[in-house]
């Protein structure tokens, strides 16, 4: 962190978390961009409202019912896509419909509640401590793992599904777990930047690293350097301007796309 603001412990501890998050985002967010699943990253993240409600109401730790919400959610979906005639995005409008209606009955209920679902609604990297860093750090290390022994599957089943399956690829065993670690991710991006900017998280350094990559690896790398260079940006930047952290970082990614998007344009 340059200057003044590098002497501040919750800063330093900021950055931290905003460097494990962001890759961790821009590695799920390649099958975000891939699957097209924007739409479900959106109701994932939207689960959020729901599930910081039931945890307010019932005691426990929110993080926990968030993520376990989120983690409902993402599987609710996958199998109503599988299982029912329903297109993808119907399922996907119909979950976000349902959580959204029961964290906004919920809060209207218990009108005390409202005050606290700020952090949920708009996210905040400054609140992170030991336990969110440590927390983030393992999920990293999941999804890197989860990319080099998926990645190349999972591109194949997003080309063609019937290839992938003539070439011996579990593709239903793949889609649930990207599926469940996306909405994982999608939690975390949550604490980041708020239900309202967690998709962007997740899209933005993608799109921004599809424009600039040549091949289908480079698709991958370019998307977690893009994460990168927000990050490090943008949480300095917002310390400067007084803007919140998530939102900041999302302004620096949206840029950054733009950047690339000119970059493609000129190569063609």
């Amino acid at each position: 962190m340059p200057g003044e603001w590098g002497g501040f412990g919750f800063l330093k501890r900021a950055a931290v978390a905003a460097v494990l998050i962001a890759p961790a985002c821009a590695a799920m967010g390649v099958n975000v961009v891939s699957f097209r699943l924007a739409f479900f990253s959106d109701a994932v993240s939207h689960s959020a409202f729901a599930g910081a409600a039931v945890g307010l109401l019932a005691g426990i730790d929110p993080r926990l019912t968030v993520a376990a919400f989120g983690i409902l959610v993402g599987a609710a979906i996958v199998s109503a896509r599988r299982w029912s005639d329903a297109p993808t995005d119907t399922a996907v409008g119909v979950a976000m419909a349902g959580v959204v209606a029961l964290g906004i009955a919920l809060i209207s209920a218990r009108g005390g509640l409202r005050s606290s679902m700020h952090l949920f609604l708009y996210g905040d990297l400054l609140t992170a401590g030991d336990f969110e860093i440590g927390l983030a750090a393992i999920l990293l290390a999941v999804s890197l793992v989860f990319s080099a022994l998926a990645y190349n599957r999972l591109l194949i089943t997003s080309f063609d599904r019937n290839l992938a399956v003539a070439l011996g690829v579990r593709e239903r065993a793949y889609e649930y777990a990207c599926a469940l670690l996306l909405a994982v991710v999608v939690c975390f991006a949550v604490m980041a930047a708020g239900l309202l900017l967690a998709t962007a998280m997740l899209v933005v350094p993608a799109a921004a690293g599809r424009n600039f990559a040549r091949t289908a690896g480079g698709f991958f790398w370019w998307s977690v350097a893009a994460s990168m260079v927000s990050s490090v940006a943008g949480l300095p930047a917002s310390a400067a301007w007084n803007t919140p952290t998530g939102a900041t970082i999302v302004l620096f990614s949206v840029a950054l796309f733009g950047a690339s998007a000119i970059y493609a344009r000129l190569l063609k």
